[in-house]
């Protein structure tokens, strides 16, 4: 990975999933068009499954509605299989595929109603 994490904390744009003073999880997200883009979930090995990932999904999309924006878009990597399952089972809808910085991606967008 080559993300900023350094300015993307600066601007506000990672939040954390803590419990207790073990952090479980992130997100980095931020507006970008018509949507949420999330540039970024990740959940530590030991909480995976737990429903960390899930809970910090959900925030992400409450925090578009609050901000009044219709969708939210996020890509994994194709080589990443089990997420190629789990983002449609939360309503996600692949809208493409193709290769970006160097990177096999998978494109999902979801509708906010």
């Amino acid at each position: 990975m080559v993300a900023d994490f350094a300015t993307q904390i600066a601007e506000g744009l990672v939040h954390v999933c803590v419990e207790d003073d073990d952090v479980l999880g992130y997100i980095v997200m931020y507006p970008r068009d018509d949507h949420i883009h999330v540039e970024n979930v990740a959940v530590f090995e030991a909480q995976q499954g737990t429903g960390v990932g899930r809970m910090l999904l959900d925030f992400a999309e409450q925090t578009a509605r609050d901000a009044g924006s219709g969708a939210m878009e996020l890509y994994t990597n194709q080589h990443m299989t089990e997420n190629l399952s789990y983002y449609p089972r939360l309503g996600y809808e692949e809208v493409g595929r193709g290769e970006e910085a160097g990177f096999a991606r998978v494109f999902y967008r979801k509708e906010l109603t």
